[in-house]
């Protein structure tokens, strides 16, 4: 027991000495304690080129023996920076990634137009053959560029390149042919036969075909006698005739004023080209408004009612043609037929009596009432609005008639007028009515 003991106690003792071994000394740093755990974190691009290139000499190493693994917070090694300066200064071509399917097909779908390029096409085969005939007549390719006028706009070295390449006009039709060969330009020798036609002559076709016949070799030989006559017509309107002289204008204080000019004119040469086109149309406005006053002179006597104006000097209520008079606040309406239509006009609508003239009217129907006269001398309105008609204070709705005394009140949607009737024209209206039922 006592040997057990002492054994226990020199064990504790060994115990405690390396403890006390192990103590640090006083004055130094304790050391970190790190773990030896390997702990994922992301890696930076110098870090990520260093691990690509470290994967095959890894895989060796492991073949052989496991190298230890370096903590999170030791700092590397001097071989380490130097392999990761190398790594950095010389990168890995990276390999080309495939193309993102919905990218390709995005690029597919947005397909541009080839380039056009400006010249291709811009000759054609009538440009062709008008180049070939003017060179031909003029012998001068700068005239040809200044006088001729192309389907599309060209500069000189264009045609001078252009002068030597005219094949495709071997395959126009002969009609096209003609049509570009009356466009050719004049000759010298062409203007100058032209030009001794007189201008206050009136040549016709026959004198320009004359000409052709006579200098077949100096005209071009698709001109025709109508191409002369325009041209002619063309020089003659700017002076460019033999006997087409242009007087200078005074110098010093003589200036030639209007009225001087117009006097030196020849009113014999001043004729008017009749125009066929223009005398027709003018004939047929002409017959149209002298039927629209014939066609408004028969509907004068049609006319069943007249409006006036009320003012402070008006004229009398009645005369030998009024019947009866519809008085309100702004305008008279006089009644001459024996049948009248109230309401409110509109483009489809036309009435005799226009409400709107009095006063606002949007509440009045288009055709709301009718005024009529019979044969005894008595006057009936009947409602044919929606909306009621108040005679005297007494409504009238629509479907009914009432008879108007003479100053009755008429009020129809907030307007008021007075009826008054001739009293005089409707006793000689009853008198007639008597003596035909006598007979």
């Amino acid at each position: 027991m006592a040997s057990g003991a002492t054994s226990r106690s020199e064990d504790e003792e060994s115990l405690a000495g390396q403890k006390r071994g192990s103590a640090p000394a006083a004055g130094t740093v304790p050391k970190r304690r790190s773990s030896s755990r390997f702990i994922k974190r992301k890696k930076f691009d110098d870090e990520l080129v260093e691990s690509s290139l470290a994967k095959p000499s890894s895989r060796a190493k492991g073949a052989g023996g496991a190298e230890p693994a370096r903590g999170s917070g030791s700092e590397p090694s001097s071989g380490e920076k130097k392999k990761v300066a190398k790594a950095v200064a010389a990168p890995a071509a990276p390999s080309p990634a495939p193309p993102h399917p919905g990218l390709a097909k995005r690029v597919k779908k947005s397909k541009q137009p080839p380039p056009v390029t400006k010249d291709l096409g811009r000759w054609k085969p009538a440009d062709d053959l008008l180049l070939i005939n003017a060179v031909l007549q003029t012998n001068d390719l700068t005239s040809v560029h200044l006088g001729v006028k192309f389907s599309c706009r060209f500069n000189l070295r264009e045609i001078q390149e252009r002068w030597l390449a005219c094949q495709a006009m071997r395959q126009l039709h002969p009609e096209a042919i003609a049509a570009i060969q009356s466009k050719v330009l004049f000759s010298k020798a062409e203007e100058q036969l032209l030009t001794k036609v007189g201008s206050s002559s009136q040549p016709t076709l026959d004198t320009f075909q004359e000409l052709l016949h006579k200098h077949p070799d100096v005209f071009y030989p698709s001109r025709t006698a109508k191409a002369l006559q325009l041209h002619w017509q063309l020089m003659k309107q700017y002076y460019l005739l033999d006997d087409q002289t242009v007087q200078p204008l005074p110098k010093g204080d003589q200036v030639l004023n209007f009225s001087d000019a117009e006097d030196a004119l020849d009113d014999s040469k001043l004729k008017d080209v009749r125009d066929e086109v223009l005398e027709h149309e003018l004939t047929v406005a002409d017959r149209r408004q002298k039927r629209e006053i014939r066609q408004l002179e028969q509907e004068l006597h049609k006319w069943q009612v007249l409006v006036d104006s009320i003012t402070g000097m008006s004229s009398p209520d009645f005369d030998s043609q009024t019947l009866a008079v519809l008085r309100g606040r702004m305008v008279r309406y006089l009644m001459r037929s024996r049948e009248i239509t109230l309401g409110r006009a509109t483009k489809d609508n036309q009435i005799d009596v226009d409400l709107a003239l009095e006063g606002p009217a949007w509440k009045i129907s288009r055709k709301q009432g009718v005024i009529k006269l019979k044969n005894n001398g008595d006057f009936f309105i009947a409602n044919e609005g929606r909306r009621p008609i108040y005679i005297d204070g007494r409504p009238v709705l629509g479907g009914n008639k009432w008879k108007l005394n003479n100053n009755s009140v008429v009020e129809i949607a907030s307007l008021r007028f007075v009826f008054l009737i001739n009293q005089d024209l409707i006793a000689l209206i009853k008198a007639e009515a008597a003596k035909l039922a006598q007979q």
